[in-house]
């Protein structure tokens, strides 16, 4: 017959408790890719042989999925509300609705839908359309296999992506733009908002904005409202960070 077991002391200490599991990574955050979700991507281009040669570039990454495919424009914007996606991959020149039309309409219809163009066309006119209608980045067919994985992850980081002749393209526009009067060369905010800006960004109150600059304090509040209506900015948060990007402030 086997001896009683004791009561437990109430003393003792308690049995130690397991570690709690580590919080799930971020989505397109750090870690590895294959410990995260898969980027949900619609891909859309009239060739059927086109599709399956980027799917194909695609799908051998572990945080890439293609989960749905059209042939022209509006199919894509049916798979659209029909599929829950991340990223849109969309040829330019499709039959009854282009890349270009089918992004604007899904630029409205999922206003956080991220959007590439994938196009064969080296087209500076193209080009400045698709970002216009929403599109994030744009990647010509030729340079696909180089290109679009490092696009696709970039779009979901909320940066954009351009190949080297897109941006030569961009920077000429604009100096273009300069040189007809179309644009400040100089500066964007006067040096009274430049000032302000660095102060907001800095932390400090309206007040000692005020008593810094010998304004009133309405008038920082003027300040302030014209800088987040030039920038199109929210908040001080963002502010801030316009202001770091600017050379304002240390981050």
């Amino acid at each position: 017959m086997s001896a009683p077991v004791p009561p437990p002391d109430p003393a003792a200490a308690p049995p130690p408790v397991p570690p709690a599991s580590p919080a799930p990574e971020p989505r397109y955050g750090p870690g590895p890719a294959a410990a995260q979700a898969p980027i949900r991507i619609l891909l859309a281009d009239d060739h059927a042989l086109v599709r399956r040669g980027v799917r194909l570039i695609l799908e051998r990454e572990p945080d890439l999925e293609v989960v749905a495919e059209a042939g022209d424009g509006a199919e894509a914007i049916e798979a659209a509300r029909r599929q829950d996606i991340d990223l849109a991959v969309l040829d330019i020149a499709m039959p009854r609705m282009t890349g270009l039309q089918a992004t604007r309409a899904l630029a409205t219809l999922k206003p956080g839908l991220r959007i590439l163009m994938l196009t064969m066309h080296d087209n500076e006119q193209y080009l400045f359309q698709a970002l216009k209608a929403g599109a994030c980045g744009y990647v010509l067919k030729s340079v696909a296999d180089r290109d679009l994985v490092a696009a696709c992850r970039a779009a979901m980081r909320d940066e954009p992506f351009l190949y080297p002749g897109a941006v030569t393209a961009l920077i000429r526009n604009y100096l273009d733009r300069v040189r007809h009067g179309e644009e400040n060369a100089d500066q964007l905010l006067t040096p009274r908002e430049e000032e302000v800006l660095k102060l907001v960004a800095e932390g400090h109150s309206s007040k000692d904005i005020a008593d810094i600059l010998v304004i009133s304090i309405k008038t920082v509040h003027r300040h302030r409202a014209n800088l987040l209506q030039k920038l199109g900015l929210r908040d001080r948060l963002e502010l801030t960070r316009y202001a770091i990007r600017a050379g304002l402030i240390e981050p």
